[in-house]
């Protein structure tokens, strides 16, 4: 990631941090969350490695095309389980955004410098942006505490069942995005 190596951290924290807490979600007793919590995990360490400030380590020229397919194939996966929901599409755009982010950083050689600006293609990465302010202006929305007549909406659940920290969860993802995809 190119810019000051604290907000790279940062970012790599927060993205870690997110990946860990979907590893926990994993042990829901939902199969459908439990699912969706392990494709959530690989996203979050996924964009963890792609944040690390280039200026400390510089990852070998293998590491774009690996990170591509392994996205490519988890893009694969949500586009097959979206025909049950549409909700599965979200999934799909991450992991092609995270595919294009790859495959530019493989192109212009940069290792994990996210760019000088004009490194992907123009069009792609605004609607990319586009997409992903909406999803988080939409989901930092539905985290909007409501007046609750069952007193409190998590009051004996699990940590992998908690619908308002996956919720945060898949917030902190797409800001990330959202960050990462500005610096390209």
């Amino acid at each position: 990631m190119h810019g000051p190596a604290s907000s790279g951290w940062l970012l790599v924290a927060l993205c870690a941090a997110t990946g860990a807490y979907c590893l926990l979600r994993m042990r829901s007793h939902v199969v459908e969350q439990r699912r969706a919590a392990g494709g959530e995990a690989l996203m979050g360490f996924g964009m963890a490695v792609m944040a690390v400030p280039a200026a400390v380590l510089t990852p070998p020229g293998w590491v774009w095309p690996a990170l591509a397919v392994v996205f490519g194939a988890a893009g694969l996966h949500a586009l097959w389980t979206a025909r049950g929901g549409a909700r599965h599409l979200h999934h799909l755009m991450g992991a092609g955004a995270m595919v294009y982010m790859a495959v530019t950083m493989a192109a212009t050689g940069r290792g994990g410098a996210h760019g000088h600006g004009g490194a992907g293609v123009p069009l792609l990465t605004g609607a990319l942006l586009l997409y992903f302010t909406a999803y988080v202006l939409a989901t930092g929305v539905r985290l909007v505490p409501v007046a609750s007549a069952t007193g409190g909406a998590g009051a004996g659940a699990g940590w992998g069942d908690r619908p308002e920290l996956a919720r945060a969860c898949r917030l902190s993802m797409g800001i990330a995005m959202v960050a990462m995809l500005l610096t390209l």
